[in-house]
């Protein structure tokens, strides 16, 4: 459920200087890999690479991560991010936006007198992010709501197949799926990378509303980490490209 921004009334929130944090959640109750944000990845912890590129782009005046598990915890503090409160329960199910977790944590912020200018959402599961891309998503604000990363489908999704009820073949898009792909319109999904904002925004508006932007990324720097097999082709990804820029 969407909060409504509150102000701190016995304390400023409002900072001389740029403000910016960036919020990594990481909750200890990953499903279908388990411990998934402290699972080692070349050795390293795979929220460790979010907080490092975070940390080494130089925006952020905090690198802050939400979870509710206290091992994750210390892992954050040991690879440099700060973690000033432990994330209640009832946001910390599988059934819990980022939007909500991200709220909680910039009301935290401001309940303490530090209201962001801009806050970045930053996912745990993205070793392949570079503080260029997150510079990039910055720029983009000057003129939209939000930035997030996205990349576009390798294949078009007006062809799409699907099983019916009854076991039958058929197309998602009947109109489509005779159509050559160079006929059709390239479609983009998001990549689960970063999300940049106002404070304000982060309460009042949508990531995906019409006045957001998304920042392309080559599909071969995006990953999704959801099941064995993205952790398997995630790891010959890092083991391939290892030392070198993508």
């Amino acid at each position: 459920m969407t909060q409504h921004m509150t102000t701190n009334t016995t304390t400023s929130t409002t900072l001389d200087k740029t403000y910016r944090v960036a919020i990594i959640p990481a909750r200890g109750g990953s499903q279908r890999i388990p411990r998934k944000n402290i699972r080692l990845l070349n050795g390293k912890p795979l929220i460790a690479y979010s907080i490092e590129t975070a940390l080494s782009s130089g925006l952020f005046d905090e690198v802050i991560v939400s979870t509710d598990d206290a091992e994750i915890a210390q892992i954050a503090r040991d690879c440099g991010a700060k973690t000033p409160f432990l994330r209640p329960a009832n946001l910390a199910d599988h059934m819990t936006g980022t939007t909500p977790v991200m709220q909680h944590a910039l009301q935290f912020l401001i309940n303490e007198g530090k209201t962001p200018n801009e806050a970045c959402l930053i996912y745990a599961t993205c070793p392949l992010l570079t503080q260029e891309d997150l510079h990039n998503g910055l720029e983009q604000l000057s003129n939209a709501t939000f930035c997030f990363s996205a990349t576009t489908f390798d294949f078009p999704i007006q062809r799409a197949l699907h099983i019916t009820e009854n076991g039958e073949l058929a197309p998602m898009f009947p109109e489509h799926i005779s159509k050559r792909s160079q006929d059709l319109v390239e479609t983009i999904h998001d990549a689960g990378q970063f999300y940049w904002a106002s404070t304000r925004n982060w309460f009042d508006e949508e990531i995906f509303g019409p006045k957001s932007k998304p920042l392309l990324l080559p599909r071969h720097r995006t990953q999704d980490v959801d099941t064995e097999e993205d952790w398997l082709r995630l790891t010959q990804i890092m083991t391939l490209t290892s030392g070198q820029t993508l």
